[in-house]
C-alpha cells in the first residue's frame, strides 16, 4: 500500500507560533513512517509552495493556533485546493474562534456561561458601567485569540481598564466576563456524525497563575493537569454531555476541547471551545485521549481517519 503523502501545516504568525512548530515536531515523530510520509509547510511564508504541491499532497494536518490558522482562514484554502484536512471546516473554525459568537451560540442551545461585556475595537470602556454589571473580580481577554494570550484578572476599576488596554489595544474586539470561582475542567470530544467524550481533566494552576493563562499552559511545573479529574460521576457526565452539546453548537467536526469551571455550588459555566487543542504527547487533549486507550500514534492516525470521511 502507498503511503499517505501529508502536508504537516505549523508555524503561522500568531502569537502562538512557538507552541505550534513544538506540536508538529511531536506530530512529526509520532506518525509511523511506514504508512506516511511528512512534509513541512509553514504558512508564515510557504502558502504559496502548498498551492504548487496540491497534487502531490493527500492530507494537511494542521498544527496551528489562533489567527490566522484556528479561525477558518487556512481552512477555506484547503477546500479550495480540494485537499483534507483534520477538524471543523471554515464555519466552525470562524466561530470558534469569536469567544463573543461562541457564547452567543452556546446561550442559544441552552449552556450555561458565565454574564459578559463585549467591546467593539476602539470602544471606551465604562469601568462603573460594566462593573455594576458584572461585579468583581472579572476576568478580560481578546474575543479573537487562543491559548489564554492576554488573559488577565480584574479586582478593581484600574486593573480592568488596564486588562481592556492590554487584551486589545484599542484596535482588537475585548471580552470582559464574570469571575466564577471554582474548578477549571476541560473535556475533549471525538467524532464526525457519532461523538464520543473524552475523560474529564481538572486544570489547577500553581502558585502565582489564579487563571489558565498562556504562562500556566506552558511552563513546566506551572500547572497540575489531573486526568481522569476526581470527580463524582454525576459532574463528569454532565461535563461530557456540555462537551458534546458545544461541539454541535458550534457546527464543529472530528474534535475538540471545550474549557469551563465548575462553581463552588456545582453550577458549571462553559467558557470556550478549542478547534485545534495543542498536540504534544503530553498535551491535554492526547493525555485524555492516553488514558481513554489511543496511543499518541493511534490518536493522530483518528484524526486522520475522521478528516478523510469528511466530503470535499
Amino acid at each position: 500500500m502507498a503511503k499517505m503523502r501529508v502536508a504537516l501545516l505549523a508555524g503561522g504568525v500568531s502569537g502562538e507560533r512557538e507552541v505550534s512548530l513544538r506540536g508538529a515536531e511531536a506530530v512529526a515523530a509520532a506518525l509511523d513512517p511506514e504508512k506516511f510520509t511528512v512534509r513541512r509547510f509553514d504558512p508564515a511564508h510557504d502558502l504559496a509552495a502548498l498551492a504548487a504541491a496540491r497534487d502531490e499532497i493527500d492530507f494537511a494536518f494542521i498544527i496551528l493556533h489562533g489567527v490566522g490558522g484556528e479561525d477558518g482562514t487556512l481552512q477555506g484554502m484547503l477546500d479550495l485546493l480540494r485537499i483534507p484536512y483534520q477538524g471543523s471546516g471554515v464555519l466552525g473554525s470562524a466561530i470558534a474562534m469569536d469567544k463573543d459568537l461562541a457564547k452567543e451560540l452556546y446561550k442559544a442551545a441552552g449552556l450555561p456561561v458565565a454574564d459578559w461585556v463585549t467591546l467593539a475595537p476602539g470602544e471606551k470602556a465604562d469601568a462603573g458601567a460594566i462593573i455594576a454589571r458584572l461585579g468583581l473580580p472579572v476576568v478580560v481577554k481578546p474575543v479573537h485569540e487562543g491559548s489564554s494570550l492576554g488573559m488577565s484578572i480584574a479586582r478593581d476599576a484600574a486593573a480592568l481598564l488596564a486588562g481592556i488596554d492590554r487584551a486589545g489595544g484599542g484596535k482588537r474586539a475585548v471580552m470582559v466576563e464574570r469571575f466564577i470561582p471554582g474548578r477549571e475542567l476541560t473535556v475533549g470530544v471525538i467524532g464526525n456524525d457519532g461523538l464520543e467524550a473524552l475523560p474529564v481533566i481538572e486544570v489547577i494552576p500553581g502558585p502565582g497563575h489564579e487563571l489558565f493563562d498562556y504562562k500556566a499552559k506552558y511552563q513546566p511545573g506551572a500547572t497540575d493537569e489531573i486526568c481522569p479529574a476526581q470527580v463524582t460521576d454525576t459532574i463528569r457526565d454532565q461535563a461530557q454531555e456540555y462537551a458534546i452539546r458545544a461541539h454541535k453548537a458550534l457546527r464543529l467536526s472530528g474534535y475538540s476541547r471545550t474549557d469551563m469551571r465548575l462553581d463552588l455550588d456545582g453550577n458549571f459555566y462553559l467558557l470556550e471551545t478549542n478547534t485545534i487543542p495543542g498536540m504534544t504527547a503530553t498535551s491535554l487533549l492526547p493525555r485524555m485521549a492516553a488514558v481513554h486507550g489511543f496511543s499518541f500514534a493511534d490518536f493522530l492516525e483518528r484524526l486522520i481517519q475522521l478528516g478523510m470521511e469528511k466530503p470535499l
